[in-house]
């Protein structure tokens, strides 16, 4: 069977994806200014990675039931905590944005049944502050009610504080001294209230402060991070391509990246790392799948001559439909694995990209080749360039 034959079965049996590209438009428009509204009104609820705050990571020596252990962290005063498992039933991953004053206060206030702290100091640590301090260690300010002091006292000392010592400046001022620095008096002021989320004995595997300087350097790399990807991505399709691919490629792009936001702003999902790396990753799946469509259409524009642009589209996409299904099914199948059976520590991962997945490949049928028939893309920018001294071939 000829060439010609073949392009002319192809015709036959393309599906005329384009008829619909105005609807599709106006459900694009939709969900970009759903996305862009939400994110303006809600924004986006960043994770203790942007924020700032403390991720402790306890082990129990027997199994820990999560809805008891979200209950308890509010009455001991980690308010708005994230617990999950991490590892195991014995291992728990607790996340707060409570920055170290509020809560140490939240914890002495739970161990004293009730201190009344109006001030907490935990700022002046460094050797030299301090006659008292000649090796580094704590000196903690705080403000109580006198009748407080001596239950205060008890529970400090429970801690078994190394060198610790309690003196009293004035009516319900005074300060605490340790050796122990700030990092393990939290772990052990931690782990003694820790203890009331179960009845087995616990130990502090970690405790990392995140401060919000750092969040917000995260937080702004990861944005710049983002737009240089879709620059580079431009540049890239402009070379390999042609300009006008470039923007629809990169206009599906910006369009699966706001929807995934938009997502995540108006169902107030907590946005971390995990969710900036699968919107990262969204970026190249959707950027292959683009690719691919561009390629078999720039590949048709030049086999097929006698047809208009929109016939053209339909062709390209309908030749690359099975790969783009396949592709797309398979990925979603592995990402509905690891929402369910991954563990809760992945689940705004694995949303991120499933919702990713389906909107690129939305984009690239309905976003990047639509976008290529508004710029009026037409044979004689797909031309090659005619060498001289070299004659063409006449082409069917």
């Amino acid at each position: 069977m000829s060439k010609a034959k073949n392009v002319e079965n192809v015709v036959e049996k393309s599906i005329d994806f384009m008829s619909q590209r105005f609807v599709a438009m106006v459900v694009s428009i939709v969900l970009l200014l759903g996305s862009v509204i939400s994110l303006g009104i809600n924004g986006l609820q960043f994770g203790l990675d942007f924020t700032g705050g403390l991720q402790i990571e306890p082990q129990y020596s027997e199994a820990v039931d999560l809805e008891d252990a979200r209950l308890k962290l509010s009455e001991i005063g980690l308010k708005e905590a994230t617990v999950v498992y991490f590892g195991s039933e014995r291992d728990l991953k607790i996340a707060t944005q409570q920055n170290r004053e509020e809560l140490i206060q939240a914890q002495l206030s739970y161990l004293t049944d009730g201190l009344s702290a109006d001030s907490i100091d935990v700022s002046r640590l460094a050797a030299n502050v301090d006659s008292r301090l000649p090796n580094g260690g704590l000196k903690l300010d705080l403000v109580v009610q006198e009748s407080v002091i001596p239950v205060l006292d008890g529970v400090l000392q429970s801690l078994e504080l190394s060198d610790y010592e309690l003196t009293s400046w004035d009516s319900g001022e005074l300060s605490v001294f340790s050796d122990d620095d700030l990092q393990v008096f939290t772990e052990k002021l931690l782990r003694e209230s820790l203890s009331a989320i179960s009845s087995s004995s616990v130990i502090i595997k970690r405790t990392e402060f995140v401060g919000p300087q750092v969040g917000g350097e995260l937080r702004d790399q990861g944005g710049i991070g983002m737009l240089f990807a879709l620059a580079v991505v431009m540049v890239y399709v402009a070379l390999r391509f042609q300009f006008k691919f470039s923007v629809a490629a990169v206009a599906a792009l910006a369009h699966d990246v706001i929807i995934v936001l938009g997502f995540f702003s108006f169902f107030k999902l907590d946005f971390d790392l995990t969710v900036l790396a699968a919107v990262l990753a969204v970026i190249g799946y959707s950027l292959n799948d683009t690719i691919v469509v561009s390629d078999r259409i720039r590949e048709n524009f030049r086999k097929i001559r006698k047809k208009e642009a929109v016939e053209v589209v339909n062709i390209s996409l309908t030749q690359t439909l099975g790969r783009t299904l396949v592709t797309s099914l398979t990925t979603m199948l592995v990402l509905l694995a690891l929402f369910f059976v991954g563990g809760e520590l992945i689940h705004a991962f694995s949303i991120a990209l499933m919702i990713g997945v389906f909107i690129g490949t939305y984009s690239s049928i309905y976003v990047a080749a639509n976008i290529l028939l508004f710029m009026n893309i037409t044979k004689e920018d797909l031309m090659e360039p005619v060498k001289e001294g070299v004659e063409q071939d006449e082409m069917p």
